[in-house]
Formats: C-alpha cells, structure tokens, sequence
C-alpha cells in the first residue's frame, strides 16, 4: 500500500495561504501610504502588486483544494515511523486555522440579522459569536504582519472578498460596510455551504 503525506500537504497549503496573505496585507498597506502621500505611481504599482498576489493566492487555493480533492476517504492508519516523520517536521503548527469556506454561512447570517447591510465590525462581532464553537486556537493567534489582527478576524475578511467574487455579497458596498447580495440571500435559503 502507498502511502500519502495528505495532511501535511495541506497543512504546508495553509501556511503559504496565510503568508501570501501576510503578504497582500503589507502591499496594501504600502499602497495605502502611498495614496494618502499623494504618490500616485507606488499607489498604482502597489495595487497591481496587490491584484497579482491575489490572484497568485486564488491558484493556490485552487490547487489546495484539489490537493483535497484527491484525499476524500479517510487515511489509512500509517506505521508509527511515518507519523513521526510528520510530526517533526518542525514549523508545522499543531492544529490549522479554521477554513475560509467556514465563514461563508456566518457571515451571511450575521448579514441578514442585521437588516442585509452592515459595518464591518458588526458583522465580525457577530461571526465571532455564531463560530465560538468552531474556532481554533491558532485562530485567535495574532497574525505575524500585523500583531493587533486575530487570524480569524483576517481569514473572515479573505472570505468577505472570495464571497464577493462568487457573487454572495454585493460588489459595490460603499467602504467599511457589507452587503449581502440576491445570491448570498438564496444560498442561505437554499442551505448552501
């Protein structure tokens, strides 16, 4: 019988998602600096920076995803060698962040609790409340780029514009605030997620 390192591959997925995102994180931050300096050029440079991080960060996604995909049946039970092996591969943490795709229901929940539209901590404060019970540990670490953001907090925002592009929230929200879309709105009704 083969062996597979399933969990450690998605694990290491992990990880790179979340320092692309570290990544993406410091280059709008850049940009941000640059526009309020008036300095339209590294404004622009950052923001076609930060869309090709982006972009870069959904392929990867795409590719952890269909990392899963190959792994849908539980693993075999391995020889006690081989889980040793993976256990110390050293900069794996014990346990994962919880995933983006389990922000998508909370999020329009909290949305549609709150009247379809939303601040953005609003929306988060009640996300917080509905996922108490899911969250890890490790989600409430702070991010290393940024030492006053929880990682659940950051992962919920990368959910937020994932769930724009899939067209569950609505685009052309004015800044700061979130709105769920016609699409969000049937995905709830129709138990989506």
């Amino acid at each position: 019988m083969m062996e597979n390192n399933s969990t450690s591959v998605a694990a290491a997925f992990e990880m790179l998602l979340e320092e692309i995102e570290a990544e993406i994180d410091f280059v709008n931050r850049a940009g941000a600096r640059a526009f309020e300096e008036r300095d339209y050029e590294k404004a622009k440079e950052a923001i076609e920076r930060a869309e090709q991080l982006t972009d870069f960060r959904d392929k990867t996604n795409a590719l952890r995803r269909e990392w899963e995909s190959l792994f849908t049946r539980e693993e075999d039970e391995e020889d006690t060698e081989a889980q040793a092996t993976r256990r110390n591969l050293g900069r794996l943490r014990r346990g994962q962040r919880t995933r983006e795709e389990a922000y998508y229901r909370p999020i329009l929940e909290a949305l549609q609790a709150l009247g379809g539209s939303a601040q953005v901590n609003e929306v988060l404060d009640h996300v917080l409340q509905t996922m108490q019970g899911t969250l890890r540990d490790v989600d409430f670490e702070p991010l290393t780029s940024d030492p006053d953001m929880p990682r659940w907090k950051n992962t919920a925002q990368w959910a937020r514009n994932t769930m724009v592009r899939q067209g569950l929230l609505r685009n052309d929200s004015p800044r700061g605030v979130w709105q769920i879309s016609a699409a969000g709105a049937r995905f709830l009704r129709d138990g989506g997620g």
